[in-house]
């Protein structure tokens, strides 16, 4: 059973939290704690899975509060659930919450967001992953331009002028994005030269993806890398599989969130592996140098290491990020299609299709195996005829210059 700590200094909101949450009894174990330092006092005694806490407290705020719990039990999902009126004094917790709500939170969605952020442990609950989880000081934080962006994205009246000013509040996120919109991969006649601009031309939810994509691999580019990773390679290859995999989504006439899904997915499939390199160093070595002795991909030779992969690896970070479940499913699942549990296309299909195909359109003489498409997958979902027109569509993209 689940065990997770509500946190918050007003009795009567604890009270409600506890009538309201009384239909979970017996999915969860719940605790209450009237404020950061009594929270704390119960921690000494127990652990938990999931901390969620108000953010505007006397003595210690949720700021800090779980700034502690980061540091004591690093495992813990770390939520914060507060006021509208504390929005400006949100992202100082930007880095420490996993997962942001907002009161009042209605019983439905904040169970909609634990068993979210649970279904993905159970995805990845395996003693390997969580050993070398453990071994990452800090997994990396939400990038706070993409956090202030989802706030902004809530409202239906927001414009591409108030997206853009957001941005443009980031210098170095803004520069970055304009520099990868104007480069030829997306292929714009005329140059882009605002983020507001960039916003019209894109979309909200492409800029979105970008932002969060941007975000984190500027978290770790500075770091020194292990010579067998190449920053540029994962970065040019995650922006084809973003690019192919919605192609393959809009070509399948998918819905409108799950195009948006496969090109995230797409951009972020090996966002794990930016991880590893940058914080496990001496594992992403070794699994490079096995696979290179070897003959193996990448991924076999993590999983005959470590115990398991870099998607899940990164599909464990996304989870804990809160993002959409399809997201995180098809991270998870880009290499290992067959063990996703879902019937037709989705996210999952559009994403290992997309990595496969990027591959083998941009490597010449590779140092070890490469991704391939899973055949027997796509025949079981009845869409391997469906495989030769993904394939065209791509490398159509590609000569217009957009993969």
């Amino acid at each position: 059973m689940k065990h997770i700590l509500f946190v918050d200094d007003e009795p009567n909101i604890l009270e409600g939290l506890q009538r309201m949450l009384f239909p979970f009894q017996h999915e969860w174990r719940i605790g209450f704690a009237s404020g950061g330092q009594e929270a704390l006092d119960i921690m000494q005694r127990e652990h938990f899975d999931v901390i969620v806490t108000d953010m505007r407290m006397p003595g210690m705020d949720g700021a800090k509060l779980l700034e502690i719990v980061k540091k004591r039990q690093p495992d813990a999902i770390r939520f914060v659930l507060t006021g509208q009126s504390d929005t400006a004094t949100l992202y100082r917790t930007v880095g420490e919450a996993h997962q942001f709500l907002t009161k009042p939170c209605k019983p439905t969605l904040l169970k909609e967001c634990v068993d979210r952020a649970f279904a993905i442990r159970d995805l990845l609950q395996s003693d390997s992953l969580r050993a070398v989880v453990s071994q990452i000081e800090s997994l990396p934080p939400m990038p706070q331009t993409y956090a202030k962006l989802c706030e902004k994205l809530r409202s239906p009246d927001v414009s591409a002028k108030d997206v853009g000013l957001l941005m443009e509040s980031d210098l170095a996120m803004t520069a970055k994005v304009l520099h990868l919109v104007n480069s030829a991969f997306f292929g714009f006649r005329q140059r882009v030269s605002s983020a507001s601009q960039a916003v019209a031309l894109l979309g909200f939810e492409t800029i979105k993806a970008l932002v969060l994509m941007t975000g984190l691999f500027s978290n770790v580019q500075e770091r020194k890398l292990p010579s067998g990773f190449s920053f540029d390679r994962l970065w040019q290859h995650s922006l084809k599989v973003g690019s192919y995999a919605q192609m393959i989504a809009l070509a399948e006439s998918a819905s409108k969130d799950s195009v948006n899904d496969a090109y995230t997915a797409g951009l972020l499939h090996d966002c794990g592996e930016l991880v590893l390199a940058a914080a496990c160093q001496e594992d992403f070595t070794h699994a490079y140098d096995y696979a290179m002795v070897n003959g193996v991909r990448q991924s076999e030779a993590e999983k005959e290491l470590l115990g398991c992969t870099h998607a899940e690896i990164g599909a464990y970070l996304l989870g804990i990020w809160g993002l959409p479940h399809p997201i995180v499913e098809a991270v998870a699942y880009h290499h290992r299609p067959t063990e996703f549990i879902g019937a037709g296309f989705s996210p999952v299909t559009a994403v290992h299709v997309a990595d496969a195909l990027a591959w083998s359109n941009s490597v010449g003489n590779a140092e070890y195996p490469l991704p391939e498409v899973d055949h027997a997958y796509l025949a079981g979902l009845g869409m391997d005829g469906r495989y030769e027109a993904w394939r065209a569509a791509c490398e159509a993209l590609d000569s217009r210059g957009g993969g």
